[in-house]
């Protein structure tokens, strides 16, 4: 990214240079496979540089309401993080989006889309539920150790196309490899049933 810099120099203040390249500096010192305390220190002085700097977003009228704290509060904390827990490298959050896909992307396109907050809850459950019936149906012998149930559930093409259409949502990304062990399926009324009190 450094090599950018030097393509916007003279087409923005100068001291926006300054402040993308103090953080560019702590951003590279953090993302180091070891870190020592000389890094430390030149981690704390770039960090200082780029809040000092930072003002000028503001006065030029960037960030004419003031900035998003909470993630730059974080970074208050990241030399006692690293001095904790070590340097954070190649840091990948690829787990945690697999989580996200499978916990609320995918209740998601299986939910009705209104009030889909209690529907996604739901199917959680139920997916929570068949898991531990499965481990304990392994338990007792039920069912052999490593038997596909999920599988068969996942690949069953009358599934498929009873959730075609909720499958092919806009809001995909291909960021993180999707986790195909899907324990259970369930499939949700479109709308909301109508009442017959009336009659």
């Amino acid at each position: 990214m450094k090599v950018y810099l030097p393509a916007i120099v003279g087409y923005v203040p100068e001291d926006i240079v300054k402040c993308l390249s103090a953080f560019l500096d702590a951003t590279y010192i953090i993302r180091r496979q070891d870190i020592g305390q000389d890094d430390l220190d030149s981690l704390n002085t770039a960090l200082d540089n780029f809040w000092r700097l930072r003002e000028v977003f503001r006065t030029h009228g960037v960030r004419p309401d003031g900035f998003s704290l909470p993630r730059q509060h974080a970074l208050f904390h990241i030399r006692r993080q690293i001095e904790d827990f070590g340097a954070p490298g190649g840091l990948c959050s690829s787990i945690t989006e697999s989580r996200h896909i499978t916990a609320v992307k995918k209740p998601w396109r299986r939910s009705n889309r209104h009030q889909a907050l209690g529907q996604m809850l739901v199917i959680n459950q139920r997916l929570d539920k068949l898991a531990a019936m499965h481990t304990d149906f392994v338990a007792r012998g039920m069912l052999p150790a490593g038997h596909p149930t999920w599988r068969r559930l996942s690949t069953d093409p009358n599934l498929k196309r009873m959730t075609a259409d909720n499958d092919n949502d806009d809001d995909d990304d291909d960021g993180a490899p999707v986790e195909e062990n899907v324990m259970g399926h369930v499939v949700l009324a479109r709308t909301r049933g109508k009442s017959l009190l009336w009659l």
